[in-house]
């Protein structure tokens, strides 16, 4: 499925806001609330639309350290490492990645004592390093259009 202008158009107010009403979208870009309806369906149908969802402040909800971990695993242990990481409560974003690390995480945790408790556990996968996150600099940048 391709997108035009006005499907950017309905995707930029939905990254914005998603409660917003498709009457309200189409207000906003020129359309029937019905028009909007359809290209939303159509899009989530193409996936590029992949979910709706809450954003929560960590530090808000009583978490007392962000971090970005990485991690290098050892010979044959990465496979268990990818099953093993959707289990942890702590991981709120996972990726696999090229380079010397095999992973980096954005991990959420209680406090210091939290934090070597979970390193803890990752030390039997791999070599991890750890960034203490100070603060957001571009938080949860929109999609935009290909140029």
């Amino acid at each position: 499925m391709g997108l035009d202008a006005l499907n950017w158009k309905i995707l930029k107010c939905l990254q914005n806001n998603a409660r917003l009403s498709n009457a309200e979208i189409g207000r906003r870009v020129g359309v029937s609330s019905p028009a909007v309806a359809e290209r939303i369906k159509k899009m989530e149908d193409a996936e590029i639309i992949e979910r709706y969802a809450t954003v929560v402040s960590p530090i808000e909800a009583g978490y007392q350290i962000k971090a970005i971990i990485t991690l290098r695993a050892f010979m044959g242990m990465l496979k268990p490492f990818l099953k093993k990481v959707k289990t942890y409560d702590e991981v709120i974003n996972c990726y696999r990645i090229t380079g010397n690390e095999n992973i980096v995480m954005e991990v959420v945790l209680k406090n210091q004592k939290h934090l070597e408790t979970f390193i803890d556990q990752l030390i039997t996968y791999g070599e991890c390093k750890t960034q203490i996150v100070l603060s957001h600099v571009v938080k949860h940048s929109e999609v935009k259009p290909l140029v």
